[in-house]
């Protein structure tokens, strides 16, 4: 079983800026949120005493430390470059309009794909590739994983089998807990 969360709202998820490998704090609201998901987690069957693994990056740590505070549980978290949000090369910290003015009509183009047409940023195959090795890995192994928003869409996709572009059409809110379980994936309010 996966128990998988997005990291908090941010500030520049505030400001509809584009993290990719960027970083940005949490929001007050992001705080209350990954507090909120560590008190769910600890009601739940099953998901006590089970181990957190989160993307490296400030946003997951942070929204993974505050999961761990609420729960109640001091061990250690584990962080997998694996969970990383995808690469957005030459447009990671840049808002949708600075991504507009830099390549014209990309959003029209490639709809949800424009991920993937980042100069200098992760493919679909190699983005799927790294999350789908991490997903492998896990075998019957429960665990809690902190990660992404797009990273949440093709983990899902691929545990459910969807393609490309059913998975990067899945919703990726930051304050549900995804169950990923028995070849099935279940929503879990917090």
């Amino acid at each position: 079983m996966i128990l998988l969360v997005r990291h908090g709202e941010t500030e520049w998820n505030l400001a509809r800026r584009i993290q990719g490998w960027g970083d940005s704090p949490l929001t007050r609201r992001g705080v209350v949120q990954a507090e909120a998901m560590g008190r769910r987690l600890a009601r739940m069957a099953g998901a006590g005493g089970l181990p957190v693994v989160a993307s490296p990056l400030g946003r997951t740590r942070r929204t993974a430390e505050l999961i761990q505070e609420a729960r109640g549980d001091p061990a250690p978290i584990r962080y997998d470059e694996r969970l990383k949000e995808i690469s957005l090369g030459e447009w990671d910290s840049l808002d949708r309009d600075e991504i507009e003015a830099r390549s014209p009509g990309i959003f029209e183009r490639h709809g949800q794909q424009w991920y993937f047409a980042a100069p200098g940023g992760e493919t679909y195959d190699a983005f799927a590739g790294r999350v789908g090795a991490w997903l492998a890995e896990q075998g019957d192994r429960s665990t809690i994983a902190v990660a992404h928003g797009v990273v949440s869409r093709v983990l899902r996709g691929l545990y459910a089998g969807m393609d490309r572009e059913g998975a990067m059409a899945l919703a990726v809110p930051q304050d549900v807990i995804w169950r990923l379980a028995d070849g099935r994936i279940e929503e879990i309010a917090v």
